[in-house]
């Protein structure tokens, strides 16, 4: 079998080699990792690059084409969705996840009553019962569970309540609880800090920083790379040989890996300086392969020349003459084996970046005065009285803990949501684009482009075409929308958003699931944007350098 569980004492975490191919798209090519139990390992790259999909095969819920994995015996994928009915109650997911903790003190009581009756084998049942406890911190688990209910921001969550009766960042929490709780011996984390505030950040981070088996996890939080890992891994295409690259297969995705010791911020130093090198590698290559053609063609000509017939009158000089043939023909051998090894062996093109094509300004923005005006407006249960007002032009973060009814104001002010006390008065005409935090799919069958003509119509669609927005590569426009990452149906949500440029842009957590160099293009396109931008965050390294008004609530 692809996937090898090691035994209970093994804290190590294999991939050899593992490849894996949807359809006809590659998303990895010999995938090689080990990990070691003081590993902090961040997994990164372009949207589609791979990155859940090796988790999902390392966490053996997919198959490799090829290759194998071998993990510690109790490895452990943090889920999106939980597999419990929406009427389970959180105290139900938290005790379950708390089980086995509580079988290993009972296997402990057992074995040491068989070893007390002089029962044979009872030593070395109690020894695995003591190391089981001992992996699954059994002796403090009812400690650990207020300790991580209350760092994640669930104390105030009663345990009766439906996992249906959650908001979506609510039971992403009760996941990573959960997870936490169970105290697998590696960890498989994706997007972990996604739902997640600064204080609840902070304790995952020290968490972790203490967690005493390997750690990977894919995650587009630039902060939390920086705090967590110890390496980090890099899925985007590599300097890798033209000739490993199937004729065909979309610019290379899924080939190559690479690895760097430290943060993002090491990592991003490293990346920029490598891409300079393989853009300069490949551009010597081609006028070096360019210059081979020529001369085989050149001396090929000159040698056929050489060997036609000659005169009686030129006999004297056919000595020299056969002489300089051979030497020429040589040359010609020589050039044509350093052609041939160097089509081989010459890297291939990098493949284009996906780049950010900015913001356009709105075509008409309504007349004077604000945008959008909030009086003590307020929702019962998601916000309290908040009294704002969103000039044209407006540059806004939102900020708050978990609840405090960020995404709350970007509906009111986006006139989907009316408040239960107070007022919302928008400009008349005003035109507002929201881009939630979740992403509806109405028609996944339909495709990237269809989609985005579907939404703008087909005189803004050829006005403003999908390419030029940079948001959705190349290959992505005409597979269907279902086929997409979570990811890349955000960036195409983003894009509908704002191919037809409206006054008021309101943005929940845009960074989220947003690759880091699209992330960091796009704050930059935020801050010159004439049009007015809200936007609630949890990304402090966003937060970190935005330059605009900041609204904290809560």
């Amino acid at each position: 079998m692809p996937q090898q569980t090691l035994s209970r004492s093994t804290a190590q975490l294999r991939v050899d080699g593992v490849s894996r191919v949807f359809g006809d798209r590659r998303v990895l090519t010999d995938v090689s990792l080990v990990l070691g139990p003081d590993a902090r390992v961040g997994l990164i790259g372009e949207n589609g690059a791979g990155k859940s999909t090796l988790l999902r095969i390392i966490a053996g819920l997919d198959e490799p084409d090829a290759g194998s994995v071998a993990v510690p015996a109790r490895t452990e994928l943090l889920r999106q969705e939980l597999p419990y009915p929406s009427e389970a109650t959180v105290g139900r997911v938290l005790d379950d996840a708390l089980a086995a903790s509580a079988r290993a003190v009972a296997a402990v009581e057992d074995a040491s009553a068989a070893v007390a009756r002089g029962e044979r084998g009872a030593d070395r049942l109690l020894a695995d019962a003591l190391e089981d406890a001992e992996a699954t911190d059994a002796w403090s688990a009812g400690a650990r569970r207020g300790e991580v209910v209350a760092g994640l921001g669930l104390d105030a969550i009663d345990d009766e309540r439906t996992l249906g009766s959650l908001s979506g960042g609510q039971r992403s929490r009760v996941a990573m609880a959960a997870l936490l709780l169970a105290r697998p011996t590696a960890l498989l984390l994706d997007e972990p800090t996604n739902h997640l505030d600064d204080d609840a950040v902070a304790f995952l981070e020290r968490t972790l920083a203490a967690w005493p088996g390997p750690v990977l996890f894919a995650s587009h939080d630039r902060a939390f790379l920086d705090a967590v890992a110890t390496r980090v891994v890099d899925l985007d295409p590599a300097p890798r040989p033209f000739a490993d690259v199937i004729a065909g297969d979309d610019a290379g995705g899924g080939y190559g890996l690479r690895s760097s010791r430290g943060g993002y911020t090491a990592h991003l130093a490293e990346r920029r300086a490598e891409r300079t090198r393989w853009e300069r590698r490949f551009a010597e290559e081609q006028e070096e392969l360019n210059a081979l053609r020529q001369e085989v063609a050149v001396t090929a000509r000159q040698t056929n020349r050489k060997d036609t017939p000659r005169t009686e009158a030129r006999g004297a000089k056919k000595f020299y003459s056969d002489k300089d043939a051979k030497v020429t023909s040589r040359l010609v051998r020589n050039a044509r084996v350093r052609l041939e090894a160097l089509e081989r062996e010459q890297v291939r093109k990098p493949p284009p970046e996906l780049r950010f094509g900015g913001l356009l300004g709105p075509s008409g923005a309504p007349g004077g005065g604000p945008l959008a005006l909030l009086t003590r407006a307020a929702v019962e249960g998601r916000l309290a009285p908040t009294t704002l007002a969103v000039d044209p032009g407006a540059k806004l973060l939102v900020t708050g803990r978990n609840g405090a009814g960020k995404s709350t104001l970007l509906l009111l002010l986006d006139g989907r949501l009316a408040p239960t006390a107070g007022t919302v008065q928008r400009a008349p005409r005003l035109r507002s684009a929201l881009l939630a935090q979740d992403v509806v799919v109405e028609d996944p069958m339909q495709t990237a482009r269809d989609a985005y003509r579907a939404a703008l119509g087909e005189r803004r669609a050829e006005a403003v075409p999908l390419s030029v927005l940079g948001l959705v590569a190349g290959r992505d426009v005409d597979r269907p929308v279902g086929a997409l990452s979570v990811g890349q149906q955000r960036r195409l949500a983003l894009a509908i958003a704002i191919a037809d440029p409206p006054d008021l842009l309101l943005l929940d957590e845009p960074t989220n699931h947003l690759s880091l160099a699209l992330a960091e293009e796009l704050e930059e396109a935020l801050d010159s944007s004439p049009g007015a931008v809200v936007l609630a965050s949890h990304d402090r390294w966003l937060r970190r350098r935005w330059s605009g008004q900041v609204l904290s609530l809560g």
